[in-house]
């Protein structure tokens, strides 16, 4: 069984692929091809954006919205505890300080609740990640955001793409929507890829130039930027699958409710979703007591287990020293703990997922 069945969903869009690659190989405009100005497009149509920008790479899509900020030394940007490392080595990388806030335990996401307390003069954006598939509480962070002389929030949606939130699309929630094209996404490529959403003419601006090494026109460097285009072959894999991401989506909720109802059944705890919001099930995580021996047991019948993530930020080996010591995210630390995603993806069958629910 495979954690994300790539190959099923290659040959189900096998001719559009094809069709889709063998047009790049014949013009040869591999990069800056036509290709990624129509993906941009088709994007900014899907989440009802007013600008997007395509990028190298989920993290550089960080990367450039932060630097389109001009966030900088002495900066500080607040955002989750719990979360891939990107989120975080962004902030680090341009010599601002990441301030961390527990989580939810319900979801994982941000709490919400804990932003103001964190909030400081130096505060210059704040970053919640829309983890498993399901955005944070927008609404509150946003307002948070409008009493501080809205400071802009930046939505790390590298998991999100596909989801909402009371009605509008992830990517389309705040300041600046960043997603992440990585292969196993729910909209993935093969390779890296990712995109920058906004709705504000000088962000967007400042981000397309930063991609092309900070040019205004061939040549001409107005700011400092970074080699972050997303290439012409990958935009052309993402097209391709557009085609029936829609489909795949709700086959990810099809699935992703079923296994709430076996998981309920058999007292299972897992992540929940909040009613005014929607998930992709980007992953489908759970929580165990005795993971290690989990782990052993589905990998002796080969069902592969992955855990994301198996540590919280301020434990992470390269970023301790820039924490306190006595930082305490205690969320975070349990869920790091006991978090195992089990497979999940729109050709999962139920059989499959019986399977799994009797081996847990």
């Amino acid at each position: 069984m495979d954690f994300i069945d790539l190959k099923s969903q290659q040959n189900k869009i096998r001719s559009k692929l094809d069709k889709r690659i063998s047009t790049v190989l014949a013009h040869g405009q591999y990069i800056m091809g036509p290709e990624v100005y129509e993906l941009e497009e088709k994007l900014r149509n899907y989440t009802s954006s007013k600008y997007c920008i395509t990028v190298s790479s989920g993290t550089d899509a960080l990367l450039i919205s932060l630097m389109a900020l001009g966030i900088g030394s002495g900066d500080e940007v607040i955002t989750t505890s719990f979360s891939f490392i990107s989120t975080i080595e962004v902030i680090v990388r341009l010599g601002a300080k990441p301030i961390l806030i527990d989580i939810d335990k319900r979801t994982c996401n941000i709490d919400a609740s804990k932003i103001e307390d964190k909030i400081t003069e130096n505060t210059k954006a704040i970053i919640p990640v829309s983890l498993y598939g399901q955005p944070s509480n927008m609404a509150e962070i946003n307002l948070i955001s409008a009493r501080y002389g809205y400071i802009p929030v930046i939505e790390d949606a590298a998991q999100s793409f596909g989801s909402s939130y009371q009605n509008s699309k992830s990517c389309n929630l705040s300041t600046i929507g960043c997603t992440s094209f990585f292969p196993s996404k729910p909209l993935g490529c093969y390779g890296d890829g990712g995109a920058i959403f906004t709705n504000d003419d000088c962000i967007a601006q400042a981000c397309r130039e930063i991609r092309i090494h900070g040019q205004s026109k061939r040549y001409t460097h107005t700011r400092v930027g970074v080699g972050g285009r997303m290439d012409t072959l990958q935009c052309a894999i993402v097209l391709a699958k557009l085609s029936q991401f829609d489909w795949e989506i709700q086959q990810r909720r099809i699935i992703g409710e079923q296994y709430n109802t076996m998981m309920d059944a058999y007292g299972i705890r897992k992540i929940e979703q909040y009613p005014d919001r929607s998930s992709n099930y980007a992953q489908y995580s759970i929580f165990v007591k005795k993971r290690d021996k989990l782990l052993e047991k589905f990998s002796n019948m080969n069902y592969p287990l992955v855990v994301h993530y198996p540590l919280p930020m301020n434990e992470q080996p390269a970023y301790k020293n820039i924490f306190c010591s006595n930082d305490n995210f205690p969320v975070a630390k349990v869920v790091s703990q006991e978090i195992v995603s089990i497979p999940m993806h729109p050709y999962l069958t139920e059989s499959d997922q019986i399977k799994i629910i009797q081996l847990l």
